[in-house]
């Protein structure tokens, strides 16, 4: 059996990835997911975002045209889109979060907190406190709320 943790860990690249989405990072991983965690692999497309009050965002909004690739296997969880790849361990810890760059420069360090709670991944970026990016299935859609900014529906295309 292959081990999540035997895979080395994945970084954005200086400037982020642009052109092709890169090969996942967990091919060939044939370690199950971790007790309770929700099975969100795939690589899905955003059909729907709304704002906090539900009613739906802009067609211009970079969200509207967003994809994503979630890769899982034990408790590791990849995340792979719009140039970046956030790639953690789901334990609740800091240690074994995402320590990469945030999406929108490519240079802005970020340190997030990965935990399976209730079925949902929620990320907890540190020094934020109260601040949630959550992901869900609801039968064969994924939800991607984040924080009070917006909440997505994605649809699997992968």
């Amino acid at each position: 059996m292959t081990f999540a943790i035997d895979i080395p860990k994945a970084f954005t690249p200086p400037g982020g990835w642009h052109g092709e989405m890169p090969p996942p990072i967990l091919a060939g991983c044939t370690e199950p997911l971790a007790d309770g965690a929700p099975d969100l692999r795939g690589l899905w497309r955003a059909i729907e975002v709304t704002d906090d009050a539900g009613t739906p965002l802009p067609d211009d909004h970079p969200v509207r045209n967003y994809e994503e690739r979630i890769e899982q296997a034990g408790n590791r969880v990849i995340v792979t889109s719009a140039g970046i790849i956030h790639d953690m361990l789901a334990d609740g810890t800091l240690e074994n979060g995402c320590h990469d760059v945030m999406q929108t420069d490519f240079t802005t360090r970020i340190d997030v907190v990965a935990s399976y709670e209730d079925g949902v991944l929620v990320l907890r970026p540190d020094g934020f406190p109260g601040v949630e990016i959550r992901r869900w299935r609801e039968g064969e859609l994924l939800r991607w709320r984040y924080f009070t900014l917006f909440t997505a529906t994605l649809e699997r295309v992968g």
